[in-house]
């Protein structure tokens, strides 16, 4: 039986991992910053020498925009260093490594999505800090992913779950209208991941739903699976309630998968459905 340690295994795609693997063909080592810290070099190489896990899956990160911007150095010790620890310790074991990254690595000023091979240009405390991060795994490992993706969504702290707590409060809604991007949730990041680690086609991924969508329009679909109605307004970014420090352009091609046929990814309105049925949410009209 192979051993999975998933860093971060509280967050969203760390709790949608959890939900679907097949724990008779895994034993899974779920840990998060109460049970062991990332960014202590010798409790992570202790960790991993006692149980010497086969796949590293690193779901752990500062994602706060605002704490980041706020906190630069804590952004680039949990974001960089930590995934630099995991990094190293994987390749003591000779295990694969998952690392989880995001679109703010690429500066949001395109017009046209952004591919593997694109040039990196972020802008913000959080970007540059997953961006060292990315750099760190692929200077200590070989045997590594890196997925980059947009917009996630699922057990945790998100847009949709900010956006429905407002309009349980019968808050009038300004939406963005000027950013854009793919939902994807983070279910079906889960279900890539598991497909991934039995393969040996190394390399930097990006890994969204199909179909892009304004802000607006992914809260106006929300609203509309959910069968909820709420005062909503299309706003430019700075007068909006949600993102006010999110890249304007969050656009990712799935360049690679789209050459190595290893997974095809849902339309983003499909995977939003099934997640609101999922949670008991969806109202169908």
């Amino acid at each position: 039986m192979r051993k999975i340690w998933i860093c971060g295994a509280k967050g969203q795609i760390g709790q949608a991992i959890n939900e679907i693997i097949d724990k008779l063909e895994f034993k899974v080592l779920d840990t998060d910053i109460d049970d062991l810290d990332i960014t202590d070099t010798d409790e992570v190489l202790r960790f991993g020498e006692m149980n010497r896990p086969d796949i590293i899956i690193n779901c752990a990160g500062l994602t706060n925009i605002e704490e980041c911007e706020n906190d630069i150095s804590k952004a680039y010790k949990v974001n960089a260093l930590g995934a630099r620890n995991l990094s190293i310790i994987a390749r003591k074991l000779e295990a694969k490594l998952v690392h989880i990254s995001t679109d703010d690595v690429f500066d949001g000023k395109s017009d046209q999505p952004y591919n593997e091979f694109d040039e990196t240009r972020p802008q913000t405390a959080y970007g540059k800090s997953k961006l060292a991060g990315e750099q760190y795994v692929k200077e200590f490992t070989y045997k590594h992913f890196i997925i980059r993706s947009t917009w996630v969504y699922g057990l945790g702290n998100n847009f949709i779950n900010d956006l429905l707590e407002k309009v349980n409060k019968g808050e009038t809604l300004a939406i963005a209208s000027d950013q854009f991007g793919s939902p994807t949730s983070a279910k079906e990041l889960a279900r890539f991941i598991l497909h991934l680690i039995d393969t040996n086609e190394y390399g930097t991924y990006h890994a969204t739903n199909k179909g892009v969508c304004s802000r607006y329009e992914f809260a106006h679909e929300i609203l509309k699976l959910t069968g909820k109605e709420a005062q909503m307004k299309a706003v430019p970014t700075h007068l909006s309630d949600f993102s006010k420090v999110r890249p304007a352009y969050c656009v990712l091609d799935n360049f690679i998968m789209s050459m190595t046929p290893v997974y095809t990814f849902p339309s983003w309105k499909e995977s939003l459905k099934e997640y609101f049925k999922e949670r008991g949410l969806y109202n169908e009209k």
